[in-house]
């Protein structure tokens, strides 16, 4: 893992996390250097610095992306307003919940990136799945090469990143050249869902996870029989409650083994393992709609796999770190363990050879991006050469 601030392992987390949603390494060492010492400041002031740093760089790239696009040169513009998006996600990320001017840099950034996607000729596009009176907000990838209704991998987020997040850091893709379509997805206690339509976290993810899946069915370029589930970090505990209970999903996929969740807020609570963000307690809140930490904690109860995994009978994939943190390695174990019914189960530990040994792969993705690309490509009628 790039370490810059040795004090800090939120802040290097999310250093490694825009490196891998394409940020420049020279850009990154001009914002980091002159936070130094707000490194080793408390939450809200080291919050602060931060996004003083950062936000600006985005600023200057939208300028450049704008000298772009008066020359006629959208691609160009496209490449740099992405990297402004990472810029501006990195810092909101890191905010506290309530914050001043937190919601509008989560507009500013979902502007920049929908700029950036419209002109980039991804054919990616946003999609709205009708939930609970209100909706999830999407990203649709299509594959390419691929002719009639597609596979695809829905893509959930973890306890803090976004559907903008998980689309920059390349599995989308990926897969799309793999021939696998794909659908990244916020989530209740994610993104827009938590942030402008305040559906918050449930631990029976299978709530959300049956109308994505029926949504996507209905769709003429989507294939029915070939739709699987991937998360990251908690969405490794999200995918397969959702695999367990709604069947008609494919194949499932857990890029981080999030097997007890309660028990690492009880960990966490004892202050072991990493956190992932600043002022974690008041985001932990904010997510599962608490109203203090022992709301909480109640509601973290639920957060487990045990006695749910046995009822997977499609292929599944556990991936996990060897150096991870935040989430336990023995818990990828336990997952794995579990599988009793599944017809093809894998389990791979990324190692120092492989890279990725940090919490979802935040050290090195490029190992990980292939192991779980293919994996998907054979389970649902992809191409792995």
């Amino acid at each position: 893992m790039f370490r810059y601030f040795p004090t800090n392992y939120v802040w290097d987390l999310s250093v490694n996390l825009s490196i891998e949603m394409g940020a420049r390494m020279g850009e990154i060492a001009e914002m980091c250097e002159p936070l130094k010492e707000a490194a080793k400041s408390g939450d809200a002031e080291g919050s602060a610095a931060f996004r003083a740093v950062w936000t600006p760089m985005a600023d200057k790239l939208i300028e450049l992306a704008q000298e772009d696009l008066m020359r006629g040169r959208s691609l160009s513009a496209s490449n740099k307003m992405m990297r402004a998006a990472n810029y501006q996600i990195t810092a909101e990320r890191l905010q506290a919940h309530g914050s001043d001017g937190r919601v509008a840099l989560y507009a500013r950034h979902l502007t920049t990136f929908y700029q950036a996607l419209s002109m980039g000729r991804s054919g990616a596009f946003r999609v709205e799945i009708p939930y609970e009176g209100k909706h999830l907000s999407g990203i649709f990838v299509p594959a390419t090469g691929v002719e009639g209704p597609q596979p695809v991998l829905v893509q959930v987020n973890g306890f803090d990143s976004t559907k903008e997040m998980r689309y920059m850091a390349q599995l989308p893709g990926v897969l799309a050249r793999k021939g696998i379509a794909s659908l990244v997805l916020d989530q209740p206690g994610t993104g827009e869902a938590l942030r402008l339509q305040g559906l918050t976290a449930r631990h029976d993810s299978e709530h959300w996870a049956t109308p994505v899946y029926e949504w996507l069915a209905a769709r003429a370029d989507v294939d029915a029989a070939r739709i699987g589930i991937e998360g990251v970090s908690l969405g490794g505990y999200y995918a397969p409650r959702a695999v367990a209970f709604e069947p008609r999903y494919a194949c499932g996929i857990s890029w981080g083994a999030n097997h007890d969740w309660r028990d690492v807020q009880k960990r966490r609570l004892e202050r072991e393992g990493d956190f992932p963000v600043p002022h974690y307690w008041s985001h932990a809140c904010w997510v599962f709609g608490a109203t203090d930490v022992d709301d909480f904690m109640a509601k973290a109860e639920n957060m487990h796999l045990d006695g749910v995994l046995d009822r997977i009978r499609v292929p599944y994939l556990v991936t996990h770190g060897k150096h991870d943190t935040q989430i336990p390695l023995k818990w990828a174990h336990r997952t794995f363990e579990q599988l009793v019914n599944s017809p093809r189960k894998e389990l791979v530990i990324f190692d120092e050879r492989t890279g990725g040994v940090m919490h979802s792969s935040v050290d090195n993705s490029g190992g990980p991006l292939d192991t779980i690309s293919d994996f998907a490509a054979e389970c649902l009628g992809g191409r792995t050469a």
